[in-house]
């Protein structure tokens, strides 16, 4: 097969790098690709009717390509919207049927995931880093890792612990920080740095300042001391150089950037080489924007020290979605040089950080490898928002508008309890209970085809009612929210 791709002036040496030898470009006179029309590609192309079966144009581009395509007798295409990904469109011109309507890029939205993950695996394989926690790269050119905290992990029985640690691994967990309550013991640390070394899969970290529950969790074998001040230093400095234990090291109180600068200057005089420096991201209203220039700084005047970026002090502190604000705060990590993205799970609000930090850190690998902004990655942060809207249909003439019944009456066959049961990786059961059988399902179509097929409903108003409720069930758990019969969602 023949393909032909249509750009400008700027895009040239970025399209030619993607395609190679896979397709044959045109160059037309425009310096933005997304400029080219119809009548410009039509001038350039008069003499060349029946050399290509597809010529691709620019997925910004807009016209009418039809009239090309009669006229040189091939298919014309809108390509992907940058340049980067005409090389992946090629691989599916035989496969896929693609649109004037519609960039090749959302066309390919699922496949272009699959190549996005794999994209990812090959970036982190072959990526340069700054320091190794156990396995795991930090820094350099591997994508930001996330760190999620146990809060208070020294207060849970074993068995908890256990199912905490698992759970945070599977939600995109990089590294499981284990946070001492303000009461714990030595004794305390040592068995909650045991249990969680038996199930963890990542490096494993202890917070805490006080000396004698980092040298307790350094007895166990703890990969990553969170955090070192001039409060501890003295004290503990020592003991983490001869375990080889990396450390993060933080400012003292007012977070300066001095203090730090100074602290850090101590860890090495007391021998620990691997250390991570923490500037501290304020929450905002509480000096956000002045921590922001202070990572910058930072980052500007020790570009080859790691850096641990905070972003649960933001999302625990703001009444808004956790998805937009982490997305946001992954830009500026990225931008600032962090390695370590840092957030709990604590609050019911901020439920769901841990993944959303962790595909905002993939986004921004991406974008940082394609040199663009972080869309069009093939990996997103959309929930409840999307890049393309499907039409409205048109309301016919003379159609009837809708009225609630004034009253229902109780099915002979009984009513149904609705509730779910949430698992806390996203999605759950729900729960249909009737009075003489519990139907569970994960979809609501599975529940009500099994309603239905059961016999347990005699009346319409009561299966259309079923349909909503369950419904609203499902949707409650896609979005990690709760659900309480004939409430709104």
């Amino acid at each position: 097969m023949k393909v032909l791709i249509a750009t400008g002036k700027l895009a040239e040496m970025t399209v030619r790098s993607s395609v190679g030898d896979n397709a044959d470009v045109l160059v037309l006179d425009v310096d933005v690709a997304a400029f080219i029309t119809p009548h410009r590609l039509l001038s350039a192309l008069k003499e060349e009717k029946g050399k290509y079966d597809v010529i691709l144009v620019p997925g910004f581009a807009s016209g009418d390509f039809t009239l090309v395509s009669k006229r040189l007798g091939c298919k014309v295409f809108l390509g992907p919207k940058h340049a980067y990904d005409i090389g992946n469109v090629l691989k599916f011109v035989d496969e896929v049927d693609l649109s004037l309507e519609i960039p090749a890029c959302e066309l390919l939205s699922d496949i272009w995931k699959e190549l996005a993950l794999e994209s990812l695996v090959e970036l982190e394989s072959s990526a340069d880093m700054l320091a190794m926690l156990g396995d795991v790269k930090l820094g350099g050119g591997s994508r930001m890792k996330v760190m999620a905290e146990i809060v208070d992990a020294t207060g849970f029985e074993g068995d908890a612990l256990s199912l905490k640690v698992t759970e945070f691994i599977k939600k995109g967990a990089d590294i499981i920080d284990l946070g001492a309550s303000l009461t714990a013991s030595a004794k305390d640390v040592r068995n909650t740095v045991r249990v969680a070394r038996k199930v963890s899969t990542v490096p494993v970290s202890i917070d805490t300042l006080d000396p004698d529950l980092l040298k307790a969790a350094l007895d166990e074998g703890v990969d990553l001391v969170l955090s070192l001040n001039s409060s501890n230093i003295d004290i503990v400095g020592n003991d983490v150089a001869e375990a080889g234990v990396t450390a993060v090291v933080i400012p003292d109180a007012g977070n300066s950037f001095e203090s730090l600068v100074h602290n850090i200057q101590a860890a090495r005089d007391a021998g620990i080489a691997n250390l991570i420096a923490d500037p501290v991201l304020d929450p905002i209203g509480h000096g956000f924007v002045d921590s922001i220039v202070r990572y910058v700084r930072f980052h500007n005047e020790y570009p080859g020290m790691p850096i641990f970026f905070g972003a649960g002090n933001v999302t625990e502190l703001i009444d808004a979605d956790s998805i937009g604000v982490n997305a946001t705060l992954c830009g500026l990590a990225a931008e600032v040089g962090s390695c370590i993205l840092f957030t709990p799970e604590f609050s019911e609000k901020t439920r769901g950080s841990i993944a959303e930090l962790n595909t905002g850190a993939k986004m921004m690998a991406l974008a940082l490898m394609r040199e663009s902004s972080p869309k069009d990655l093939g990996l997103d942060l959309l929930v409840l928002k999307e890049k393309r809207r499907r039409p409205d249909v048109t309301i016919p003439e003379g159609s009837l508008s809708a009225k609630r019944f004034a009253g229902w009456e109780l099915d002979p066959l009984g009513p149904f309890r609705i509730g779910i049961v949430s698992d806390e990786c996203g999605g759950g059961i729900i729960v249909a209970e009737h009075e003489d059988v519990t139907v569970t399902g994960r979809t609501a179509k599975e529940v009500i085809d099994t309603i239905i097929k059961m016999g347990l409903i005699s009346k319409l108003d009561h299966a259309g009612y079923l349909g909503c409720e369950i419904k609203k069930a499902e949707i409650a758990l896609r979005l990690g929210r709760s659900y309480s019969q004939d409430d709104d969602l």
